[in-house]
């Protein structure tokens, strides 16, 4: 099968591409798997690291023919402020709860959420449901898919990253990039808890539970 082994960015590329795919944001990040495009060209998608294919890439098979990348519209929430100010506060309330978020200067996308539209509005953001192409900014340490974890309720509604996939043709073989997790500190008064592989989700928890019993039996015989 012919293969693909690089990507070339959006503008660094000139001619009529041979075919075109269109792909949501989860499945433009990808490192190998087999991809059928909108005419029918299948080929295997071989890269060396797992990268994202934006908007207007090109994928360059083996016999120089090219594959033009195609952002499929989202469902997503558009989200605008009063001022610069309010949108950072609102950005920070949004990436408090690690959501995947385009940044687009006077705006923010984000993936559609229920939960998270009502807190906007208690924000005082305006909130409008879009069709568009999603590009979230990339993890802290590169450009991989960000988990989405809602800690602000109280108790520990974790708001997942939402996976829309089109199963059309394409192969689901998902190779995420760096993805950062909140580091989770649980205070028990009277454990102590030391993660190991004891228990059925990895963590091996030490309890250390003090339990003094002091009895005075006095007994007398005559």
């Amino acid at each position: 099968m012919i293969t693909a082994t690089r990507i070339l960015p959006a503008g660094t590329w000139t001619g009529e591409p041979a075919d075109s795919l269109v792909l949501e944001r989860d499945d433009r990040h990808r490192r190998r798997l087999v991809m059928r495009c909108v005419e029918k060209t299948v080929f295997l998608l071989n890269l060396p690291e797992a990268q994202v294919m934006k908007e207007g890439d090109a994928l360059e098979l083996e016999d120089g023919r090219l594959i033009a990348v195609v952002a499929k519209p989202e469902r997503l929430l558009e989200v605008t402020a009063d001022d610069a100010g309010h949108l950072v506060r609102i950005a920070w309330h949004l990436g408090n709860r690690h959501l995947p978020t385009q940044l687009l200067g006077d705006r923010l996308r984000i993936r559609e959420d229920h939960v998270i539209e009502d807190m906007l509005v208690k924000l005082g953001a305006r909130v409008a449901h879009v069709a568009a192409p999603f590009d979230p900014e990339g993890g802290a340490y590169g450009h991989g898919t960000v988990q989405g974890h809602d800690h602000g309720h109280g108790h520990h509604d974790h708001h997942g990253h939402h996976d829309h996939h089109d199963h059309h043709g394409h192969g689901h073989d998902h190779e995420h990039g760096a993805h950062d997790h909140a580091h989770h500190d649980h205070a028990h008064p009277g454990h102590d808890h030391a993660h190991g592989d004891a228990c059925g989700c990895g963590h091996h928890h030490d309890h250390d539970h003090a339990h003094h019993h002091d009895h005075d039996h006095g007994h007398k015989h005559g």
